[in-house]
């Protein structure tokens, strides 16, 4: 790549900027539009996503910090708070929110092929949701609590990426379970949820679609022993039982049998028990892939914790809307980055590398490769990641 353009510049190129467009016009996103064009937005909002900004202003300043060098990645000049406001106000969001989903599908062809590590076959997802809180005085529409408002971000992340495949935004109020109604189920695939999910109506329907799911067992959780598999404890386990239901109600919202096998979690040495519509997996593996459930809080951590949702930038359900939609197309060209360029670095230290690099003239590849190794984030691993829910 040109050495004399910004790695902002260089990231652009791995945009599909005519997939946008169709986002764009489809609705009608330009239309009596003369200061900022959505295209100029959303580089806006994603250099105000990569370099931390917080505030309106403080992305007026910097941008206007950079000068000339905002042209050549495509933003004509710095605009002024108010027409950014304006833009987040009355834009249609569906538009960043259509874009997200072409870089979705992007990304998981680009994966399709990535090595899976929890010796499966088949695919998987985590399944879970993060409350982001509002000012109730500021967010009225955000209806959570009687004196809080929240939002509410429903993620379904497949682990061979590590990025989200369907992300639903609701207020505070609505419960995570229904989250599984809006999904679609692939046979075949599963689906790793902690125990808020617990649903016996919905997890039967996943059952029958031919999908498997992966939970904790709650500790009042009812049943009925049927059979039990031999097992080696020296590795942890406990107990491999089939079992049944025996409340009448959740007899009849899931009259098949179920898997419940437990173990005992080398790092704490807490007794865990684990339910699943799996018979087959071994329950070593089933334990490697809920603990690789860890991978959607490493996700809303970027969202939430590292500043590119702490502050938003307007307070509409449309400006919210629209931010939040942008920081995960961001998060996921920064994957379909990662893929293209073949780095072994993780999304979350290009991330860090870019937020300090990304007006200066390097090559992108030079800018996120030739740098001294460095030790993992502390966010990045979790030793009891196994016992977060």
């Amino acid at each position: 790549m040109n050495e004399g353009r910004t790695v902002f510049a260089q990231l652009l190129d791995f945009l599909p900027q005519y997939e946008f467009d169709k986002c764009v016009a489809r609705y009608h996103g330009n239309r009596r539009v003369r200061k900022l064009p959505a295209y100029e937005q959303f580089l806006v909002l994603a250099f105000a996503q990569l370099t931390w900004r917080e505030s309106l202003r403080d992305i007026e300043t910097c941008l206007a910090s950079f000068g000339p060098k905002l042209y050549h990645a495509g933003i004509r000049q710095p605009p002024a708070r108010s027409t950014l406001a304006d833009a987040n106000e009355n834009r249609h969001w569906r538009i960043f929110a259509d874009f997200a989903q072409v870089l979705i599908r992007q990304a998981a062809t680009l994966y399709a092929d990535e090595p899976f590590r929890f010796e499966l076959q088949a695919a998987a997802y985590a399944l879970d949701s993060t409350t982001i809180d509002l000012c109730l005085s500021l967010f009225p529409w955000a209806t959570f609590r009687r004196h809080k408002a929240a939002i509410k971000l429903h993620t379904l992340l497949t682990l061979q990426g590590n990025f989200p495949t369907v992300i639903i935004v609701s207020t505070g109020s609505v419960h995570d379970v229904n989250f599984l109604d809006q999904l679609v189920w692939d046979a075949g695939s599963f689906h790793i949820m902690d125990r808020g999910y617990l649903d016996f109506a919905r997890w039967y329907r996943i059952h029958q679609c031919g999908a498997f799911f992966v939970t904790r067992a709650k500790q009042n959780f009812r049943c009925a022993r049927r059979y039990s598999r031999p097992v080696d404890k020296t590795t942890g386990l406990r107990f491999d039982q089939t079992v049944v239901l025996t409340g009448l109600d959740a007899q009849l919202d899931y009259p098949v049998p179920l898997r419940r096998f437990g173990c005992r979690d080398p790092q704490t040495g807490q007794a865990l028990v684990f339910l699943t519509n799996n018979f087959t997996v071994p329950a070593l593996t089933i334990t490697k892939l809920y603990r690789g459930r860890w991978q959607i809080e490493l996700f809303f951590q970027w969202i939430k914790q590292h500043r590119r949702i702490k502050a938003f930038y307007g307070t509409s359900p449309n400006a919210v809307r629209t931010q939040i939609w942008t920081a995960i197309a961001v998060y996921l060209l920064v994957a379909i980055l990662k893929k293209r360029l073949h780095l072994e670095a993780t999304l979350y230290t290009i991330l860090q590398i870019l937020s300090l690099t990304l007006f200066e003239k390097t090559p992108i590849l030079q800018a996120l490769t030739q740098l001294p190794p460095t030790s993992p984030s502390p966010d990045s691993e979790n030793p009891q990641c196994l016992l977060e829910f």
